[in-house]
């Protein structure tokens, strides 16, 4: 039996008594292959997803809206999802809007915190592409808040990170927020 397997069934005999009822038998399993899923971030190669183009579309900011994701709160092990807004503005390169989902879902599939996510995202796009600014805000609901403690059922934690011109020159933090539609 794999370790993670047999963690798992061991967390749950200490919850339902010593025998699993049948209905339990499986979980073990599941849970592993969904956990191996859910955290698969931490095999992401980074360099992998920053093929950029040289030249074009780097004369304008780019921006992608309402990227879904689901990460793991590694307080309590409960899910959080959301949705993250990224714009740069390119300094000579830029990348596939694809790759700007696959960026989040290398960070959002570990164990975080939304804060982490949303600087994490930020500080690549600054060092992989050297754009003149960057731009990541994320909207999430906690699990952590909704089903326990406060009970806080409908709450959105907001985070943001900008960096160069963005934070910098208030008319384009203005023009990035408005792009996104945050303004």
């Amino acid at each position: 039996m794999n370790e993670q397997v047999r963690l798992v069934t061991e967390l749950l005999k200490t919850i339902e008594g010593p025998e699993l009822r049948p209905g339990l038998k499986e979980t073990p399993g599941r849970v592993q292959r969904a956990l191996a899923e859910m955290l698969d971030g931490y095999n992401t190669n980074l360099d992998n997803i920053f093929k950029t183009f040289d030249g074009e579309g780097t004369d304008q900011i780019v921006a992608v809206e309402n990227i879904s994701f689901t990460s793991l709160c590694e307080h309590h092990l409960l899910p959080f999802r959301g949705v993250v807004h990224i714009a740069y503005l390119p300094n000579g390169k830029a990348i596939g809007a694809s790759k700007l989902p696959r960026l989040v879902n290398a960070f959002a599939h570990r164990l975080q915190i939304q804060e982490r996510i949303t600087e994490q995202i930020g500080k690549t796009l600054m060092e992989k592409l050297n754009p003149f600014g960057v731009a990541v805000i994320i909207k999430a609901e906690h699990s952590c808040m909704i089903c326990r403690g406060v009970k806080a059922t409908g709450s959105k934690l907001t985070t943001s990170v900008m960096l160069g011109t963005f934070r910098e020159n208030q008319a384009q933090r203005m023009e990035v927020l408005a792009l996104l539609g945050l303004r």
